[in-house]
């Protein structure tokens, strides 16, 4: 199969699609896990090839010769996809919307839209990923705020600002020592 496209990322795309619906083995559908690597690596050598237009013919061949050997298992593997995506769309609905912690429900907070019906593929061990906005820290007891800023005198301002200058790498004595420079070179002008 040729596909025909002036946007050569819908045809990687088309490829990709039709690849993975032929070649859909899992990693429990191999013994171990460099197996199933092995053959995840041979599935992308076909796809780039017959994105890049090589050996178009011969990996078109391989692809029809796999498709009939695994008539069975590809369409059994397509089913079991098809059930977990049922299942996931399920799990979805039966959980209530999250809220942000601003109490506005089914918002994403960053950018104002409805969130329903978010897919959370599940950990190892079978628990329920969290989607939504994580637990924001909340300040402790006691500590500085604002209003304490607003009492204080003179001097502790002056040494805040000290203090914040040399934090910063200036200091009272390099403003004067440019101030002098400045001076001095432009009466030799």
């Amino acid at each position: 199969m040729v596909v025909a496209s002036s946007n050569p990322h819908n045809k990687e795309i088309q490829i990709r699609k039709r690849i993975a619906s032929i070649f859909n083995k899992r990693e429990e559908d191999f013994p171990c896990l460099r197996d199933y690597n092995d053959y995840l690596e041979e599935v992308e050598d076909m796809i780039f090839k017959l994105i890049d237009g090589i050996d178009v013919q011969a990996i078109e061949e391989k692809i029809k010769k796999y498709q009939e050997e695994n008539a069975v298992q590809i369409m059994m593997n397509q089913a079991k996809k098809a059930q977990d995506l049922d299942n996931a769309l399920k799990a979805s609905k039966a959980h209530p919307i999250q809220t942000d912690a601003d109490g506005v429900s089914g918002q994403n907070s960053q950018t104002g839209f409805a969130v329903q019906g978010q897919y959370a593929p599940t950990l190892a061990g079978g628990q329920q990923r969290q989607t939504g906005m994580a637990p924001q820290p909340l300040p402790l007891a006691g500590g500085h705020s604002m209003q304490d800023y607003a009492v204080e005198d003179e001097e502790m301002m002056r040494l805040r600002a000290e203090r914040g200058g040399r934090a910063g790498g200036w200091s009272i004595e390099l403003s004067r020592k440019r101030a002098l420079e400045e001076a001095f070179a432009s009466i030799w002008v």
